[in-house]
């Protein structure tokens, strides 16, 4: 099946725990411990774990709209965009979301083959090569098919792991006196920065949205609650945040991607290696996943160039090992900065979007030929994320260059209101929805 180029039928949607097991794996990711240890570190363990609860409750909500929504429509992120931006600004929205994709296969490829180092030796650039080798096979395939399996059998391993880790540090090193025992420096409190830092990984609701449409809508509810919402951010967020902030402080290990791999190699050996293995290579199927689905929808738009998706998960793969041989830290996260204002922009525009819906027997109009090359919606987008970018980067570290998530996110939802009352997102009867095939969109 083609992922990204037709309305998801109710015959291809994905039984509840595949889709579940398959989204999981998500779960499994390095970067929710560095994330967690890097807000520890600016704002102390209580404003950290505030910041982690208020989270969770947004990421809840959100993705409770989200779900219910693209299992409804059976849409992608770049089929929803069409609608609110015009074919112009999908084809941006594809493009964002393939190379934020991009950069966390990037981020996560990056600490297996660190870790492989560690423990055996050899060329960097050699490790960075094989992880991104083993990945290519292991994504293209479709994922309703193996992902779950694979995800499915490999978490009990690594949640065995989060549990043996903190066993094994406090064994080895004693239990830490004291747990990131710092005060917040900034224009704003603690809790307020901390939930800002979980702000830019926004990124996990565009996940969101192109997981959730392979849902049966039956499950919607189960869906909304357990696999996309508040269940499992506790697990991604907070239990993972709180093992990687314990054990950092428990080993005294510099709170960057290095020192989180040092933790586990330090505390565990060879079975520490497995666990980041197991974990990095869970989140990198859906990673490489979702960059070739993107990818291959940004091509067939722009260059209406149709190729298979195994193609893309070459792409992507190059790409991923081009980008492994730069200074990945000093450039991603000021990467991951500006791709998250344009995330968020575009988050609060989508849930607008919905609103506006609520209560109508009615879907996005995707067919290219109904729909303009740009919209007003899309002004908004690009307005409200270059002023979001602006004060990221020349606000410094005032009040206003600390909000400039929420000030975007406020911008454009108000924006996106004015929008689409002026130009109302066309639609089309939700009964019509099923007859739309691949023809009508590519």
């Amino acid at each position: 099946m083609a992922y990204a180029d037709y309305v998801m039928p109710p015959s291809e949607r994905a039984p509840r725990w595949s889709l579940s097991m398959a989204w999981w794996a998500l779960f499994s990711a390095m970067f929710w411990i560095y994330v967690a240890v890097a807000s520890a570190g600016a704002v102390g363990l209580v404003d950290t774990i505030i910041g982690m609860v208020l989270t969770v409750a947004t990421y809840g909500v959100v993705n409770l709209i989200l779900s219910r929504h693209a299992a409804r429509t059976g849409l992608t992120v770049e089929l929803t965009s069409r609608s609110m931006f015009g074919l112009v600004g999908s084809a941006l929205a594809t493009l964002i979301f393939a190379a934020t994709a991009i950069y966390y296969c990037v981020f996560e490829g990056s600490i297996i083959a660190i870790a492989f180092q560690k423990t055996f030796g050899g060329e960097i650039n050699l490790w960075y090569a094989l992880v991104v080798a083993y990945a290519i096979p292991l994504a293209s395939g479709p994922v309703q098919k193996w992902l779950d399996r694979l995800n499915g059998f490999l978490l009990p391993i690594y949640a065995l792991g989060l549990i043996l880790v903190v066993v094994f540090a406090t064994v080895q090193n004693g239990a830490p006196t004291t747990i990131f025992d710092v005060a917040a420096a900034g224009p704003l409190p603690g809790w307020v920065t901390s939930y800002l830092i979980y702000m830019g990984v926004w990124i996990m609701m565009m996940y969101t949205f192109d997981f959730a449409r392979m849902g049966r809508k039956e499950d919607e509810k189960f869906h909304g609650q357990f696999t996309f919402g508040w269940v499992f951010y506790f697990f991604t967020f907070i239990v993972n945040g709180l093992v990687g902030i314990y054990i950092i402080a428990a080993t005294g290990h510099e709170g960057s991607e290095t020192g989180v791999v040092d933790a586990f190699l330090g505390s565990m050996g060879f079975f520490g290696l497995l666990v980041i293995f197991i974990s990095q290579t869970r989140i990198n199927t859906a990673n490489y996943f979702l960059a070739s689905s993107n990818l291959d929808a940004f091509a067939t738009r722009v260059f209406r160039l149709a190729l298979p998706r195994w193609v893309w998960v070459i792409v992507a793969g190059v790409i991923t090992y081009v980008l492994m041989l730069t200074n990945v830290v000093t450039w991603l996260l000021k990467a991951l900065a500006w791709q998250g204002v344009f995330v968020v922009a575009w988050v609060a525009i989508a849930l607008v979007f919905i609103w506006m819906l609520r209560g109508k027997d009615v879907v996005p109009e995707v067919r290219r030929e109904n729909l303009p090359a740009v919209t007003l919606g899309a002004l908004v987008w690009v307005v409200a994320s270059a002023v979001g970018i602006l004060l990221t980067e020349f606000a410094g570290a005032t009040v206003f260059g600390a909000l400039a998530p929420v000030i975007t996110f406020v911008i454009a939802a108000l924006g996106a209101w004015l929008a689409f009352r002026r130009q109302p997102p066309r639609t089309i009867a939700l009964t019509e929805a099923p007859k739309i095939d691949e023809q009508h969109l590519a």
